[in-house]
């Protein structure tokens, strides 16, 4: 055994274990062989295919119990037999306790994506409203990612859409700077936002230091959720400003009151009596759940989001519900109650659990009565709802691939249709890439890029799809050679005519992939939507009414490969432009280069300093400026 970290110990797989022939008989017999060396200690197991496919990540009080009951074929449901029959070795860690182990289990989940756990599918982070503190003038702007102590947040919202809502109305109630610190610093005069009322230009001087942090105090108090307190004295200095006649400054402040009750009005769910918590509210129907998580901070509805985790058809709403918390919160920490629509398993554990990465006690109620069970009814409401949406859409993406089918001639509706598009400029920073779609819709965790690296390709529309093809199916016949997988598109769709269809059909023809169903679509006369033309092998080329469903759905699919396409390039021109002739010296890092840059101004003024002028660099030693006056000179 070996040591890990957080007093986690793995037992190693066993390297003489018989592979498994897919029978039950066998899954049982291979489980049964570790179990007899397992402890009785909790911890987390993992079981894996042949292929070294995760299948299933599971904590246990018990390893040994725990793992023992998958050894009895009269406990298990279809579900757990076929996971058993497909095992062929087992993973183990023992951790100090339980809920060390559920929290492990939470993570190895979101790492590995076993088919049989219950996934979590979108686990985009969450926005927050940040009041930037390190500079003189604080700034009120949205934020992502890793956060900074001298600032201040808010948060998070559920959707961008939320914090959009809630900035654009803050804006007009706190006039704070929104724009970044160069544009900032680079003002002569003030710009449109003070014109329309939503800034007070500080850049320029037209507010004081002291009335700017009043302003601040207050969006921090309103934020905070002094809501009430905040409105109150805005209404009172109101008051004041027209008993004194001054109806401008009067005007202002009713402004700002209004913007402040928009804020409030958008909370279909509003608790005041807490400070903060988290609602989560599930509804099963067609086999398939809908959690929708409700924010609530500061006494303020901070919006919802709906989520359609993955699960197996027999398990409920709780049982559902008690997997996704867990790994709702792998990632973020939990707010200090929780509020569920059903009563979870292991509710005591995941407590226990949450507190641990939170660093703060965590409680989750499952309320029966009073104004808690209402906004958990309402958010059940909204969970049926969005579950009825979701299906209906389901149902009309079934219609319409069965329209692609009949179009093109497939024998069953697709279950993934891959679209590829190039994008360059002149051949520079040229990319392919490849988007994905299935009846779930979009499946942009299966999206890919292709750095075009064939030397003469960049430019050449046909050479780089034949790049593109060979290497996305090159390699999946590498790692999959009997494509018994569901990474095989069932129809490819290249944003292109008859040349770059070719280019991928020649790919495939080489590859022995002729059954894949390739079809190229190209923009009409004068590039007109509506009036595309269809080129698939053996037929002539050949168009869908304008007003076609089918023609629609595929003009979405192709217009969504060029927005991936086109972005892409954006951002590997954009990281090119930055490149400087400095990143190919070996030793400088990011600190070095710009200590150089800003001591000479230039990558090509360092090219021609001499030694002594690079050795007078700060954080430049004589070994390093040596080499970057080699690197340069050297061959001199």
């Amino acid at each position: 055994m070996r040591a890990h970290p957080a007093g986690l110990v793995n037992h190693e797989t066993d390297t003489d274990q018989k592979p498994s022939d897919g029978s039950l008989a066998d899954g049982m017999r291979i489980i049964g062989d570790f179990v007899r060396t397992l402890p009785r200690k909790p911890g987390v197991y993992r079981m894996i295919a042949g292929d070294g496919e995760v299948l299933y990540v599971g904590k246990a009080r018990s390893l040994r119990s725990r793992v023992a009951a998958y050894t009895q074929p009269t406990r298990l449901v279809t579900r757990l037999m076929r996971m058993v029959s497909a095992t062929t070795t087992m993973e183990f860690a023992v951790t100090n306790s339980e809920a060390e182990a559920l929290l492990l289990e939470n993570n190895l989940i979101k790492r590995f994506r076993p088919r049989f756990n219950v996934l979590l599918r979108d686990d985009k982070s969450f926005p927050y409203i940040v009041i930037r503190q390190n500079t003189e003038w604080p700034q009120l702007a949205k934020h992502r990612g890793a956060r900074e102590p001298s600032n201040e947040y808010f948060g998070p919202f559920a959707s961008a859409t939320a914090v959009n809502r809630t900035l654009y109305a803050l804006q007009r109630a706190f006039p704070l700077r929104s724009c970044s610190d160069s544009v900032f610093a680079a003002r002569t005069r003030p710009c449109l936002q003070y014109q329309i009322k939503r800034c007070t230009a500080p850049c320029v001087g037209r507010i004081d230091a002291a009335e700017y942090a009043t302003i601040v105090n207050e969006v921090r108090g309103f934020l905070g959720g002094r809501n009430h307190e905040i409105q109150q004295a805005l209404s009172q200095r109101m008051e004041q400003a027209s008993g004194s006649l001054d109806f401008e400054r009067a005007a202002v402040l009713r402004d700002r009151i209004r913007a402040l009750t928009q804020i409030q009005s958008h909370q279909s769910i509003s608790l005041p009596s807490i400070d903060e918590a988290d609602i989560f509210a599930a509804h099963a129907d067609g086999g398939q759940v809908c959690i929708q998580v409700f924010f609530l901070r500061a006494g303020q509805n901070l919006g919802n989001r709906a989520y359609f985790p993955s699960h197996a058809r027999e398990l409920d709403e709780a049982d559902v519900l008690s997997a996704f918390v867990g790994q709702f919160y792998e990632s973020r920490p939990a707010p200090r109650l929780i509020l569920t629509s059903h009563d979870i398993a292991e509710r005591e554990l995941l407590q226990s659990a949450l507190a641990i990465s939170a660093a703060h006690k965590v409680e989750i109620r499952h309320p029966k009565r009073g104004d808690q069970k209402d906004a958990l009814d309402q958010a059940v409401a909204n969970a049926r709802e969005a579950l009825a949406r979701r299906l209906a859409e389901r149902g009309t993406q079934r219609t319409l691939l069965e329209g692609v089918a009949r179009t093109f001639g497939l024998d069953a509706p697709p279950e993934r249709i891959e679209i590829y598009d190039n994008s360059h400029i002149q051949g520079t920073a040229a990319i392919g890439a490849m988007v994905v779609a299935g009846p779930e819709g979009f499946m942009k965790s299966a999206y890919r890029k292709f750095n075009i690296k064939t030397e003469g390709a960049a430019g050449d529309d046909f050479a780089m799809m034949r790049e593109v093809m060979s290497r996305r199916f090159g390699r999946a016949l590498k790692e999959n050679p009997e494509r018994d997988e569901e990474h095989w598109p069932d129809l490819v769709l290249i944003d292109g005519g008859q040349g770059q269809l070719e280019a991928a059909r020649q790919v495939a023809i080489e590859l022995g992939l002729e059954d894949i169903v390739m079809v190229g679509i190209a923009k009409g006369p004068d590039r007109d939507a509506g009036r595309e033309r269809f080129f698939m092998p053996g037929r002539p080329p050949f168009s869908l009414e304008p007003r076609d469903p089918v023609l629609y759905f595929l003009q979405r699919l192709r217009d969504e490969a060029h927005r991936f396409a086109i972005g892409t390039h954006r951002a590997r021109r954009t990281a090119d432009l930055t490149r400087s002739t400095l990143d190919e010296v070996p030793g400088i890092g990011a600190g070095r280069k710009r200590a150089l840059l800003n001591h000479f101004g230039s990558a090509r003024a360092v090219a021609v300093a001499t030694l002594e002028d690079i050795k007078s660099v700060p954080g430049i030693s004589g070994t390093i400026a040596q080499k970057i006056h080699d690197h340069f000179r050297g061959d001199r």
